[in-house]
């Protein structure tokens, strides 16, 4: 008798079948089951995992500044970065033709920011990190490391499986900045406040001009962008937070004003000049 006419058979009579009863534990349990294997199947996600693990670690015990995209970022003095690693996010490229900064590499996981700053990805020879979903509209390139992110609200040490969103973009940025071993971090430009309001990750149109970023033309010209989450945002910071001081790291605030009030707070020429004390 085939498989499926047992299994037809066995739920006919009523009986307790153990093999459909663990297929539904297991999708109830892990729900990003269907497409973490439909990426673990491609050859692209075997490379990048294979790129991710090469990193695993290299700048053990290091120091990066995190550059964020909220309007302080507009104040904040850039030119100290070009001895330190920094990680810019989702469309910090607005922000080069102003000054001679370039991030050592950009972090970017929202479709939306994916779809709409395709271009760049594509023509771009800073490394990337972004998420599987651009594998369908960003070439595969030495630079482009495509990561899988999971519903699971867990801080990953090791981002070669999957990473967790935690509703913004930088807690990926931490969460690569632990697995490549850096242990002080500084956030700039992350201004945790949006003068625009409503439901946690609606799906917005965006007006004429954009305030909740450096640039004008962010979020601007009937765009789609979501409304912010902040406090899943910080429910991920407390856990990035927690993460690294387990192992003697830090994480420090060196944003020009802003909201942001989980992590300790820190003048950014402090922070590149200071070397972090490992605590005992």
């Amino acid at each position: 008798m085939l498989g499926s006419e047992i299994m037809n058979e066995l739920q006919g009579r009523g009986t307790t079948n153990p093999y459909t009863n663990t297929i539904g534990i297991i999708k109830s349990t892990f729900p990003d089951l269907r497409s973490r294997l439909a990426w673990d199947l491609k050859p692209i996600a075997w490379r990048s995992r294979a790129s991710l693990r090469k990193l695993r670690n290299k700048y053990n015990g290091g120091k990066v500044v995190i550059v964020c995209n909220g309007p302080s970022l507009n104040d904040t003095d850039l030119s100290g970065l070009n001895n330190v690693f920094t990680f810019g996010l989702n469309k910090i490229n607005l922000l080069f033709g102003r000054n001679d900064f370039r991030p050592d590499a950009i972090v970017a996981i929202n479709q939306l920011v994916l779809e709409q700053n395709n271009e760049f990805y594509n023509t771009t020879d800073i490394p990337l990190f972004l998420d599987s979903y651009a594998a369908s509209n960003v070439a595969e390139r030495d630079n482009v490391c495509f990561v899988h992110t999971v519903e699971q609200r867990k801080f990953a040490r090791d981002c070669s499986m999957s990473i967790n969103q935690g509703a913004t973009v930088t807690f990926v940025a931490l969460q690569l900045a632990f697995h490549m071993g850096f242990r002080d971090i500084a956030l700039v430009g992350c201004d945790h406040s949006f003068a625009s309001k409503g439901p946690a990750n609606k799906t917005v149109i965006a007006g004429r001009t954009d305030v909740d970023h450096f640039d004008p033309n962010y979020f601007a010209g009937g765009v789609e962008w979501q409304l912010p989450d902040l406090l899943q945002s910080e429910v991920s910071y407390t856990m990035a937070r927690d993460a690294f001081a387990s192992v003697g790291g830090r994480v420090v605030n060196a944003t020009v004003g802003g909201k942001l009030e989980i992590f300790e707070r820190m003048y950014l020429a402090d922070f590149l000049k200071q070397n972090l004390i490992p605590t005992k």
